[in-house]
C-alpha cells in the first residue's frame, strides 16, 4: 500500500531571531537570550545533520542576531547575567543579589531545574522565603546558582565535546569564580563556531540559508499603511511613510548575509511571515527569488478553506502542498498546525511517541495525494527554531533524531533545500495575495491596538525629526549611527509586546529599550531629546473606555440622560494636571447620518466651587477627513513645554472652539484650514451647543467636510486662553465613519 504513495518532499525551515537587547552598540545586553539560545539551539540544530546522510535542512538567520553572535564570540561582549556570573561573589551588591534571585531561575522547571538536585534545592529554598529577601542565600549558594543557571542552558550534546564541561556538570555544587568564568568561556567557544559551521554545511549542500530584513521589521506596515487601512477595522496611525526603510533594511540584510556566508540568499523569510503585494514587488525588485507565508494567507488568497478533522488532519491538502508564483516571486506556504504541535503539544509527551505521531500525520497527508494530477508535492514545516526545545527532554534531541530517522528511512519521503525544489518544480500562478501574517491572517499583533499605535506614533515623530535633520545637515558624521537606531526601533518585537494580548513578563524592559533607542537618535545628532520619551508608554496611554455602538440621535439639553448610552467615551486622566483645574472629567462622542455629537462632563470639583466655576474654560476640537485630501493646517495652541508630544505636530482641516465663561457658553466658533498653514474663521451657525449639567454639542458633518462613507479623525485640546493644558487622547487620533 505504501509503495503506491506519491513521493512527498518535506522542507524543514527553522527561523532564528532575537531583537537587539543593547542600549548602544558598545554596551552590555540587557537580556541574555541571544547567548543562552546560542549555546542551547543555534549550533546543535545544525550539527544534527551529521547523523543523517540524506537529511537537508533550511535555516533563516536574521542579520541583527548574527551581529550579536559575533559580539559575544569575537569581542567578548556581556549581558547583565554573564557579567554577574564572572563577578566575585564577595563584590556583589544587594541589588546584584536581588537581580540574581529574580532572574537566574529563568529556566523550564521540569526539564532544566528539577533534574539537577542542587539547582532544585536552591529553587525550593527561594520559593519558601518571601520575595527579594537577599539574605536567604550564602555567597556560595549565589555562586552555585549562577553556575547552575548557565550550565542548564547549555545543550546536553556538548558534554561529549567539552570534557571540562562534563566535569563542571558532574561537580554539582561548590562552584568557584574560576568555574563560572570557565563556563562562560565554553559558551563563547560554542558561539564562535556557529557562523563558520553554517557556512561549511551550506557549502556542502546540506543546508540552505535565507534571511529576513535586517532588524526584523513588518514590511507591509512600513511599505504602505494606507493599504492596510482599507482592509482593517482597527484604528491605525497616520501614514508612516517608511517605504524607503523597508527597502534599505531588506537590501542591507542581503548584503550582510553575502558578506558573512559568501552567497546572496535566494529566499527571504518575511518577519512574522507577514506578506502583501507591495512587499512581494519589493522582493522582486531586489532579486529575491522566493518567500514564505502561512496556510491562512494561502486560504484567503485562493478562497479555499483547509478543513481539518477532529485530529487536525487536513481533509484536502493538495493546495497547501503546491508552490506558487505571484508576478515573478515564488511563494511556499507552511502547514499551520505542525508548528503548534511541535511548540506546545509534543513537549508533553514522550519524544519518541511525539516524533512517531508527526511522522504518521505526514504519511496521512501523503496518502491523500493519490488522486493528485501532479508528481511533485512539498510539505513545508516552518517555525521558530529556538524557543520550544527547553520544554523537551534532552533539549529536543531525541524528538528530532527520531523524526529525521523515520523520514530518512522512508523511500517515499525526502527532505529538500527549498531553492533546489523550487527550481525543478512548476509553480501554480497566484493571481492575488491576501495581506496578513501567520497570526489570525492580519497584522493586529503589531498595530491597531492603542498602545501599539502609540509606539508607532512615537517612532514616526522621531523618524520625521531625523529626516528633517538629514536634509539640513547631510554631512553630519553620525547619520548612519542614528539611522541604525531608527532601524532597530522598526523591529517587530517592540510592537509584539506592547499592549494586548501578549505579555513577556518583561514588558517594562522592552519599553525601556525601545525608548532608549529612540533617544539615541537625537543624541547621535547632537539634538535635545524630547521629554515625552522619558515616560513609559504604558503610563501615557489614554484610550477610550468604549467606542460608539452605532448611530444615535441624542436630545441636546445639557442634561445627563439615557440618550447617550451608545456613545463612545474617554476619561480625562489627572496626569500632570491638578484635578481641580480640569473643567471636564469625561468626553462622550457619537454620530448619526448627519451630525457629529459631543458631550463634555463637568468635573464635580468645579461644580461645587462657584469661584472656580466662573473662570474661563476653553476646549478645542480638531478634525480632519482621513478619506479625502483637503487643505491641512497645524494646531494653533501655545505649548508651554519645550518637548512636544508627537500628536501636537499633526495637521487638521477644522478647528472648533468652545469657550465657557461665568457658567455660560460665550464662544462657539468654527475655523477652517487655508493654504500656507493658516486658518480662517468660518460660519458656525449650524453648530449647536447647550450647557446645563453637561455641555452638549452637535456639529453637522457637511460643515466640516465629511461626506457619506468618509472617515473622520479627531482629538481634543483643553487650552484656556489658547495655552495647552492637555490633549485628549494624548497619543492617538479618534475616528468615526459617516455612514
Amino acid at each position: 500500500m505504501m509503495s503506491q504513495n506519491k513521493k512527498l518532499s518535506i522542507a524543514f525551515y527553522w527561523h532564528m531571531h532575537q531583537p537587539v537587547y543593547q542600549l548602544n552598540p558598545q554596551g552590555d545586553y540587557l537580556m541574555p537570550w541571544i547567548r543562552l539560545h546560542a549555546v542551547k539551539d543555534y549550533l546543535d540544530m545544525l550539527l544534527i545533520c551529521r547523523k543523517f546522510k540524506k537529511l537537508k535542512l533550511n535555516f533563516n538567520l536574521v542579520p541583527a542576531l548574527l551581529d550579536a553572535l559575533i559580539n559575544y564570540g569575537e569581542y567578548n561582549f556581556h549581558d547583565i547575567h554573564s557579567r554577574l556570573t564572572v563577578t566575585d561573589v564577595n563584590d556583589l551588591t544587594n541589588d546584584d543579589k536581588e537581580f540574581i534571585i529574580n532572574n537566574f531561575f529563568d529556566a523550564n522547571y521540569h526539564s532544566m531545574i528539577l533534574p539537577n538536585k542542587r539547582y532544585n534545592e536552591l529553587y525550593q529554598k527561594c520559593r519558601f522565603y518571601e520575595e527579594n529577601n537577599t539574605e536567604i542565600f550564602s555567597n556560595q549558594e549565589y555562586s552555585d546558582l549562577m553556575a547552575l543557571f548557565n550550565l542548564a542552558w547549555i545543550d546536553p550534546s556538548y558534554k561529549n565535546s567539552y570534557p571540562e564541561l562534563k566535569n563542571l556538570i558532574k561537580k554539582g555544587k561548590n562552584y568557584s569564580l574560576d568555574d563560572r568564568i570557565n563556563i562562560i568561556e565554553i559558551q563563547r567557544d560554542i558561539i564562535r563556531q556557529i557562523i563558520p559551521s553554517y557556512k561549511k554545511f551550506m557549502e556542502k549542500g546540506k543546508i540552505e540559508i535565507t534571511t529576513s530584513p535586517y532588524y526584523h521589521p513588518i514590511l507591509p506596515i512600513l511599505l504602505d499603511i494606507k493599504s492596510l487601512k482599507k482592509t482593517s477595522e482597527d484604528e491605525l496611525p497616520s501614514d508612516l511613510k517608511m517605504s524607503l526603510d523597508a527597502k534599505v533594511q531588506t537590501e542591507l540584510a542581503l548584503d550582510r548575509m553575502e558578506e558573512l556566508f559568501g552567497r546572496r540568499p535566494k529566499g527571504i523569510w518575511p518577519s512574522e511571515q507577514c506578506i502583501d503585494a507591495n512587499e512581494l514587488e519589493l522582493f522582486k525588485e531586489l532579486g529575491v527569488k522566493w518567500t514564505i507565508s502561512d496556510e491562512g494567507i494561502l486560504s484567503e488568497s485562493i478562497k479555499f478553506e483547509f478543513s481539518r478533522d477532529f485530529r487536525g488532519h487536513i481533509e484536502e491538502p493538495y493546495h497547501l502542498l503546491k508552490t506558487y508564483d505571484y508576478n515573478g516571486t515564488k511563494i511556499i506556504f507552511r502547514d499551520a498546525l505542525i508548528p503548534n504541535l511541535i511548540g506546545f503539544e509534543y513537549p508533553n509527551h514522550s519524544p519518541e511517541g511525539a516524533a512517531n505521531d508527526l511522522y504518521d500525520r505526514i504519511k496521512i497527508q501523503q496518502s491523500k495525494l493519490l488522486s493528485s494530477p501532479d508528481n511533485n508535492h512539498l510539505l513545508t514545516i516552518a517555525m521558530d527554531g529556538e524557543n520550544c526545545w527547553e520544554n523537551y527532554s534532552e533539549d529536543g534531541a531525541v524528538f528530532l533524531s527520531t523524526l529525521y530517522s523515520l523520514i530518512e528511512n522512508d523511500d517515499t519521503l525526502e527532505t529538500v533545500l527549498i531553492s533546489d525544489y523550487l527550481e525543478h518544480d512548476v509553480q501554480k500562478p497566484l493571481p492575488k495575495v491576501s495581506a496578513g501574517s501567520w497570526v489570525n491572517r492580519n497584522f493586529k499583533l503589531w498595530i491597531g491596538e492603542p498602545l501599539k499605535n502609540l509606539a508607532w506614533t512615537y517612532l514616526k515623530q522621531v523618524r520625521d525629526d531625523f529626516c528633517t535633520f538629514v536634509k539640513q545637515n547631510p554631512l553630519h558624521p553620525n547619520i548612519e549611527d542614528a539611522r541604525r537606531e531608527l532601524f532597530i526601533c522598526e523591529g517587530s518585537d517592540w510592537f509584539w509586546w506592547y499592549g494586548e494580548p501578549n505579555d513577556s513578563g518583561r514588558d517594562n524592559i522592552f519599553d525601556y529599550i525601545f525608548r532608549e533607542h529612540l533617544k539615541n537618535i537625537y543624541k547621535y545628532l547632537d539634538l535635545e531629546v524630547p521629554k515625552y520619551l522619558d515616560t513609559p508608554l504604558i503610563s501615557a496611554i489614554t484610550k477610550p473606555s468604549r467606542y460608539p455602538k452605532g448611530e444615535f440621535t441624542p436630545v441636546l439639553d445639557g442634561k445627563d440622560d439615557a440618550g447617550w448610552l451608545n456613545a463612545g467615551c474617554i476619561k480625562i486622566p489627572d496626569g500632570p494636571v491638578l484635578k481641580e483645574n480640569k473643567f471636564y472629567d469625561k468626553i462622550c462622542f457619537g454620530y448619526d447620518k448627519d451630525n457629529f455629537y459631543l458631550r463634555f462632563y463637568i468635573n464635580e470639583y468645579i461644580k461645587m466651587n462657584e469661584t472656580v466655576l466662573n473662570s474661563v474654560y476653553q476646549m478645542y476640537v480638531y478634525t480632519r477627513n482621513q478619506s479625502r485630501k483637503q487643505i491641512l493646517s497645524p494646531i494653533r495652541i501655545i505649548q508651554k513645554a519645550e518637548s512636544l508630544m508627537p500628536i501636537s505636530k499633526e495637521k487638521f482641516h477644522n478647528e472648533i472652539q468652545i469657550s465657557i465663561y461665568e457658567n455660560e457658553i460665550n464662544l462657539l466658533r468654527l475655523v477652517k484650514a487655508i493654504p500656507n498653514n493658516l486658518w480662517a474663521i468660518s460660519t458656525a451657525k449650524n453648530i449647536k451647543a447647550v450647557y446645563d449639567n453637561v455641555v452638549d454639542v452637535s456639529i453637522p458633518f457637511d460643515d466640516i467636510g465629511i461626506e457619506k462613507g468618509d472617515t473622520m479623525e479627531f482629538f481634543f485640546v483643553s487650552a484656556n486662553f489658547g495655552v495647552k493644558d492637555y490633549f485628549v487622547p494624548n497619543e492617538m487620533l479618534l475616528t468615526i465613519k459617516r455612514l
